[in-house]
Order: structure tokens, then C-alpha cells, then sequence
């Protein structure tokens, strides 16, 4: 597949409203694909909302839940990726982002980086996840899916890049003020996302909330970048539907002028750390 036609939803979310997101989900994924989008992505936990103390035994979903299942079953002739709170074993609960396609869920890609800072307590709240590894949506197209925080750690895209992907998908719940201390989260994601999709070549989805929800205001802003880090379609602050056209060979191009991923020698880095930690336990003796 040569090219591939991406949609962002940025939808307005009802705070733990599971039934009222769901109908929304299923008329986003309608709208998409009328207008001939392969690929739709929502933001972090768009089936509950971005809840700071979230309800987890009443909100978290099963793999198998039917709230799911019913996005599975719209994903026919689209590829769609929406967050939800993920019933674990033992009591765990994940930050989880599902890629349905043929009418099942295909893969969940757990939160790897659990922000505990500013306003965010992700990591008091659930468990990490511990793999990164892209899914092929088509011949060519590999997607790898990093939630919100996992593209502020710095190994995060290289590991991602490093694994195959050709496409980043990243949805995101990004409020005015969440870090604190007068950090600008707007003008943070537009460097991180610019410099995260030029220095790999990975087209990138970026989903973001949007909305005044308590002290949480949304920003929106959700976004589609080439393989160049050049935006082709940019939301508003409003809920809206953004679609754009993403070439492979494009793609292909980008990575071979800048090769980042072929030339990081991963085991230079692996020896470095692993001396970088010597010397801390050194030091902490």
C-alpha cells in the first residue's frame, strides 16, 4: 500500500461515561470512513475520559467487554486505536490503547512512562506496561502506539523506530498546566512531536482531549505530521475530525536521508548505560 489516508478524532468525552463515549467513538469511526480514512485514531482513555482518580473497579474493561467488541465490530475497513482503563490480574489496572481492525482487537499497547508529577498521578494509579513492539496494519505500514508520557522519555521513539515502526501513533491527555511551574504543554508538544517525527522519519498521529473539564482545560491541538515532521492537518480547540494522505515512499525517503535508527549502534548505547550505572553504584557505595 503506497499511501495510507489517517483521520485524528478529537472528541469531547463525557467523564466516566462509558455509554455516551462509545456512541461518540461509533460516529467518529462513521464519519471517517465516509470519507475514505483507513486509520482513526482517539485519544488516551477516550472511553472513560482523562479522570485524575479514575473508578477503576466500575470503569475498567475486560479485553473481551463489549464496549470493545462493538468498536471492533465498526473497525471494518478501518483500523482504529481508542484508549481505555484495562482490567489486569491480581487487582492491576493499565493505561491501555487498543488496535481494533477486521472487526477485532488486534493488539493493546500499555503505558509504559506513568507520569507523578505537576498534577498527574498515573503511577499511583496503574501498573506499567513492558513491551513496545509495532503491529502492520498493511504491507509497508507498521504502527507503533506510545500514550501521551511514553514519547517524553527519550528511548521510548528510538526503541520504537528501532523496532520497525514506519508509523507513530500517539494519543495524548494534555491540559493547560498539568506539569506546573509555568511549563507550556502546547508549544512542548510542538517540539517534541517535530523533532520526534524528523529525527526517525515516522509519521505521526498525535490525539489530544479537548474541553474544560473541573480544573483540567484541554487544549486540543491534535495534529498530522510527516515523515519530515511537516504538519499536513492541525485541530482546533473544538472537537473536529482532521484526515490527511501519508506516502510510504515518502516515508522510506525520510529514513534514508537521515538513517537515525540504522546508525545508533544500540550496543554502544547498551555498553554506556550499563557503565553509566557502574559508576552511580560506585558513587552511591
Amino acid at each position: 500500500m503506497s499511501s495510507l489516508k489517517v483521520a485524528v478524532a478529537q472528541i469531547l468525552c463525557e467523564p466516566a461515561d462509558l455509554s455516551a463515549n462509545l456512541a461518540a467513538h461509533l460516529d467518529a469511526i462513521a464519519k471517517a470512513r465516509r470519507q475514505g480514512a483507513e486509520l482513526l485514531l482517539f485519544p488516551e482513555l477516550s472511553l472513560t475520559d482523562y479522570l485524575a482518580a479514575p473508578d477503576c473497579e466500575k470503569l475498567a474493561l475486560r479485553p473481551d467487554a463489549e464496549a470493545l467488541m462493538r468498536l471492533a465490530g465498526a473497525a471494518r475497513g478501518i483500523a482504529v486505536s481508542a484508549g481505555f482503563i484495562e482490567r489486569g490480574e491480581q487487582g492491576r489496572f493499565f493505561n491501555s490503547q487498543g488496535l481494533f481492525g477486521d472487526g477485532k482487537l488486534l493488539t493493546i499497547h500499555r503505558k509504559l512512562n506513568l507520569p507523578g508529577y505537576g498534577a498527574l498521578c498515573e503511577d499511583r494509579v496503574y501498573t506499567r506496561g513492558n513491551d513496545l513492539s509495532p503491529t502492520e496494519l498493511a504491507p509497508g505500514w507498521h504502527a507503533a502506539t506510545l500514550i501521551c508520557a511514553d514519547a517524553w522519555n527519550p528511548a521510548l521513539p528510538w526503541l520504537a523506530a528501532l523496532g520497525g515502526a514506519s508509523l507513530l501513533l500517539l494519543p495524548a491527555a494534555s491540559a493547560l498546566g498539568a506539569v506546573g511551574d509555568g511549563f507550556d504543554n502546547p508549544r512542548g508538544w510542538e517540539i517534541n512531536l517535530a523533532h520526534t517525527a524528523t529525527t526517525y522519519g515516522l509519521p505521526t498521529l498525535f490525539a489530544n482531549h479537548c474541553g474544560t473539564r473541573g480544573d483540567a482545560a484541554f487544549w486540543g491541538g491534535s495534529r498530522i505530521l510527516d515523515a519530515s515532521g511537516h504538519e499536513l492537518a492541525r485541530a482546533g480547540a473544538a472537537p473536529e475530525l482532521i484526515i490527511a494522505e501519508l506516502s510510504q515512499a515518502d516515508g522510506e525517503a525520510a529514513r534514508r536521508r537521515l538513517p537515525t535508527a540504522r546508525d545508533s549502534d544500540p550496543a554502544l548505547v547498551g555498553a554506556l548505560l550499563r557503565n553509566l550505572i557502574s559508576n552511580s553504584e560506585r558513587v552511591s557505595a
